[in-house]
């Protein structure tokens, strides 16, 4: 059994996260194809990287998303009222990369795992 070309299963997460936020429209899923196509040049020459295309991608699509429509995703799971996007962590990549808000230092969702809404609140 073959293991799933990292580069594919990169583009089904990162589109669902475009999905989730209404930002997958004909620019956004170019920006995501370049993305593809540069990592798949990368993964030739560094196969060892299978584990970090994920997490790579979705940060190129965000830096890419940041010069031309600004940042993404924004985050909307925790109290800051501030405008600022959750980043994918591991920073470099790895396995099971994740969106985190970096000012809560809340796990927002593994990419592709984009929550639509916030999560509930829960009180005492």
């Amino acid at each position: 059994m073959t293991s799933p070309d990292p580069v594919v299963t990169a583009r089904a997460l990162v589109l669902r996260d475009l999905e989730t936020t209404g930002v997958a429209d004909a620019e956004t899923v170019s920006i995501l194809e370049t993305a593809l196509a540069d990592r798949g040049w990368w993964l030739e020459q560094w196969a060892e990287g299978r584990d970090f295309v994920v997490g790579l991608v979705a940060q190129d699509v965000q830096d890419a998303l940041l010069d031309s429509r600004g940042r993404w995703p924004l985050c909307r799971w925790c109290d800051d009222l501030d405008p600022h996007p959750v980043h994918v962590h591991p920073d470099l990549g790895g396995p099971d990369p994740t969106w985190v808000c970096e000012r809560s230092q809340i796990a927002v969702g593994a990419v592709g795992d984009l929550p639509r809404t916030p999560p509930p609140l829960t009180g005492p």
